[in-house]
């Protein structure tokens, strides 16, 4: 699964990821966000950008998760069964 072309936007101050950044990478940029927001004392203008950047950071991390969900649905067959062979029942 390969995350979005294009890095979300930084805000000031904030350093933007790489194009390929992880889910760890962009779970921690996220949580950074959220804390600077929670914590206030910045500008009306820098809360923006704060809150379009952690939109953006959450459409990467939704990315990684929808991908490892396909991924895991190919391996997991209809029948619950890793490989999606015959179950046990089938096979006798």
């Amino acid at each position: 699964m390969s995350p979005p072309e294009r890095p979300p936007s930084a805000a000031v101050g904030e350093p933007q990821p790489e194009p390929a950044a992880s889910y760890e990478q962009a779970r921690r940029a996220l949580e950074e966000v959220v804390k600077r927001l929670e914590a206030g004392g910045v500008t009306l203008e820098e809360s923006l950008q704060l809150w379009e950047r952690g939109e953006a950071l959450a459409d990467v991390c939704q990315a990684w998760l929808d991908g490892a969900r396909a991924r895991l649905a190919t391996v997991i067959g209809d029948d619950g069964i890793v490989g999606g062979g015959p179950s046990e029942e089938a096979r006798r």
